[in-house]
């Protein structure tokens, strides 16, 4: 079932991956030093009075890693494993995934513990809104732009939008809109940013599927997670031909070999709080018995830390495309490459949400509005354009996907340093 291994170890897989890359590429020993730090940790403590009229204390966090080529960029969780170390350890792959798409950003990360189940709507919004007032300067248009993550939607972002612009006088308000992306169309939200990232996901998945001569058509594909990744990512696959034959989430694991319904889940889910037990049309197996399903494709679209030593023999997909942050451990990890497994890793297979946020993000900055149909074009043609650059560097340097896109990344951030110095 989807729960996390302790928090520190996926900090441990994310400094062994860069410390990696540093070897690989004899990265400058000083940058290496900047590189492997947060630049600011904040921890806040807020109390928000509660439905019943009692008051509960509330911890949230934001970590900003770095943001040498621009304003600090991730998203916002809520969800009871949010700490410090989780918060490093997500803001660091942020940094790399901006630098890897060639966005103006750096990467940060955030949220609060808590499991959202638990709270009402009105009690969510005012610990939304107490929140944001906390955090206070630590966030800002041009400064550090959060955005939806794991139990966070665009309602959550508006939320934030308006208690931000509240605090600022009234001719400053209509420019700071763009202090969080992901919002509502109605409150300054980007057409299509809501299947950002699950198109993202399939359309390195096809990328790749192309540049070795098959298409996406009765190729069978498994997903864990069913939120907003896991459901964008399966309607557009199975709009080219897959076959969706299993999903888990935290409270089941369905299996159906003739296919699963991808609407019909979704519609069954939504009633439920997103849950997936109790669908009719696929059985319910086992929670081990997913990762060795028979499948062409295994997308991890849950929490980090899926793929260990302990399951990673299991997989029998021949492509993993990683449409969660930190699914796949350093060890389980190398249990794949020795078996001869793609794995599309989560800072390009998943950068299609941050790539549709730096659009929605330039969008309020420039007063525009744009169509969804440009929007998947702008879309279609930057995913292509950093798959095409990582799959050269795989082919150079004879490396797996996931070096390939840390080389790129870190090396674009190596070149910003050395040429920009370091204060004083």
């Amino acid at each position: 079932m989807i729960e996390t291994k302790n928090k520190q170890s996926m900090f441990d897989t994310v400094i062994k991956q860069f410390d990696q890359t540093a070897d690989l590429i004899g990265l400058n020993p000083n940058i290496r030093k900047i590189l492997r730090i947060t630049n600011n940790e904040i921890i806040v403590h807020f109390p928000v009075k509660m439905d019943n009229g009692e008051v509960e204390i509330f911890t949230g966090y934001r970590v900003q890693h770095n943001n040498a080529l621009g304003p600090y960029k991730g998203g916002l969780r809520y969800h009871p494993t949010v700490d410090v170390d989780a918060a490093k350890a997500l803001a660091m792959w942020m940094t790399w995934k901006t630098s890897l798409a060639g966005l103006p950003y750096g990467g940060a990360k955030g949220g609060i513990k808590i499991d959202p189940r638990n709270y009402s709507l009105s009690e969510l919004e005012r610990i939304t809104r107490r929140f944001t007032y906390a955090l206070g300067e630590n966030i800002g248009p041009e400064h550090d732009i959060p955005a939806p993550d794991v139990n966070t939607n665009a309602q959550t972002m508006a939320w934030i939008a308006d208690t931000y612009m509240s605090t600022k006088s009234t001719s400053e308000r209509s420019q700071s809109q763009h202090v969080v992306t992901g919002k509502p169309i109605g409150s300054g939200g980007l057409e299509g940013r809501d299947r950002a990232t699950g198109y993202g996901v399939f359309l390195n998945i096809k990328l790749l599927c192309n540049q070795r001569g098959r298409n996406l058509r009765n190729q069978k594909f498994i997903v864990q997670g069913f939120g907003n990744v896991g459901y964008w990512a399966s309607k557009f696959l199975i709009e080219e031909g897959a076959t969706l034959i299993a999903v888990q989430d935290a409270h089941a694991t369905l299996f159906n070999p003739q296919g699963i319904s991808v609407e019909d889940l979704f519609e069954h889910s939504k009633p439920r709080n997103g849950s997936i037990a109790g669908f009719t049309a696929a059985e319910e197996i086992p929670a081990d018995e997913f990762f060795g399903l028979d499948c062409d494709i295994l997308i991890p679209a849950a929490l980090g830390n899926q793929i260990t030593e302990e399951n990673a023999f299991q997989v029998r997909a021949s492509i993993v495309a990683e449409g969660a942050n930190g699914p796949t451990n350093a060890e389980g990890e190398q249990i794949l490459l020795d078996r001869g497994i793609t794995i599309i890793p989560d800072i390009l297979c998943n950068s299609g949400g941050v790539i549709g946020s730096y659009f929605e993000w330039l969008q309020n900055r420039n007063g525009e509005l744009w169509q969804m149909d440009e929007v998947m074009e702008k879309l279609e043609k930057k995913i292509t354009q950093v798959f095409m650059n990582v799959s050269r560097e795989v082919e150079k340097r004879e490396i797996d996907w996931r070096t390939a896109a840390y080389i790129i990344a870190v090396t674009r951030i190596e070149t910003a340093y050395t040429q920009r110095g370091i204060f004083p």
